[in-house]
């Protein structure tokens, strides 16, 4: 049984939905946690459940080389997982060179410290680099196998296409022990994010509002349980210490596609609501039909996506009850 025990793991993006349950995750299984950050939000998980009393954060941008070897140097790091990105389709079509700054240009700088601290003898052991299933762009074939090409088309798209790549590029040339996720669509507890359609649609109805669902509600996706998703982050990096998928992209997700109208009326009817949804049909931009074959990832990691949606959404509707009920206090 690999051991996270006093291991020391940084992890970019700190703030972030999936980076604060990552952090949950490894603190629990006592790793000693150095975090990543930018900028320091209004409200997040990681502040919520006091997660960030408990780990080192450095505040800094990672599009500075000299600032990622300085972190690596002198925390000592020994797995590194990077979430740090812009993760919003539409910002990323209103903001194109924002997005392709922080999610290229952050990127190669960190893997190139990261290179230079395995050339100087240091500690790092695995990198981990957050991809996406928008990496793939639009496919005629699915579900989604790691050996489709990346052939993204929008600026969210294209940069994960390029980090991916990236990524691979210095496991492959220059021996870097490094490997790629790439996650369906996330949902759980703590995504304060309400421009995504999971806690977006929760919010509306526990508040009594009507849902709305921007597309026309047919396009379909893989949505993948946060705890789930933590679960196969810390399964690869354990593999990239055993020198077993260094190099390698993985797909996490469940494999079973639910439309957004579907999801959107299991939501409602997981909370015993009699609300509708509004339809607005008025999105553009985005991929019409996106879900993932998580094969590689059962029989080389030994991960599954274990949370049922029914499940998921039921956890979801608990901790946003209780989180607005919070915030009106």
């Amino acid at each position: 049984m690999f051991e996270w025990n006093g291991r020391k793991v940084l992890v970019t993006g700190a703030y972030g939905f999936l980076a604060a349950h990552l952090i949950e995750g490894l603190l629990r299984q006592g790793a000693q946690v150095v975090g990543i950050v930018r900028d320091c939000p209004a409200d997040s998980y990681l502040q919520y459940q006091y997660l960030d009393t408990q780990v080192t954060l450095l505040r800094g941008d990672i599009v500075d080389l000299e600032f990622c070897r300085r972190a690596l140097n002198e925390e000592e790091i020994e797995v590194v997982f990077h979430l740090a990105a812009q993760a919003i389709v539409g910002t990323a079509n209103r903001s194109p060179l924002s997005t392709f700054e922080s999610n290229i240009r952050a990127t190669y700088m960190l893997l190139e410290a990261c290179r230079e601290i395995r050339v100087d003898g240091g500690a790092l052991q695995s990198v981990v680099v957050a991809s996406s299933d928008k990496a793939y762009g639009d496919q005629e074939v699915l579900p989604y196998r790691e050996d489709a090409p990346m052939q993204g088309l929008h600026p969210y798209d294209v940069s994960k296409s390029c980090a991916d790549l990236i990524t691979r590029t210095y496991a492959n040339t220059y021996k870097l022990p490094a490997a790629v996720t790439r996650c369906a669509n996330l949902y759980g507890p703590g995504d304060l994010n309400f421009s995504r359609i999971v806690p977006a649609t929760v919010r509306d109805v526990l508040q009594g509002t009507r849902p709305v669902i921007r597309s026309d509600g047919s396009p379909q996706r893989d949505y993948l349980y946060v705890e789930d998703a933590v679960e196969g982050y810390l399964a690869l990096a354990e593999a990239v210490i055993e020198g077993k998928a260094v190099g390698k992209a993985y797909n996490l997700g469940t494999g079973v596609p639910v439309t957004v109208l579907q999801l959107v009326e299991d939501i409602i009817r997981a909370a015993r609501s009699e609300l509708t949804a509004e339809v607005q049909n008025t999105a553009g931009g985005e991929i019409k039909h996106q879900y993932l074959d998580p094969t590689r990832a059962r029989e080389e990691l030994g991960w599954v996506a274990r949370t049922p949606r029914d499940e998921g959404l039921k956890q979801c509707l608990q901790w946003y009850s209780e989180y607005l009920s919070d915030q009106n206090e």
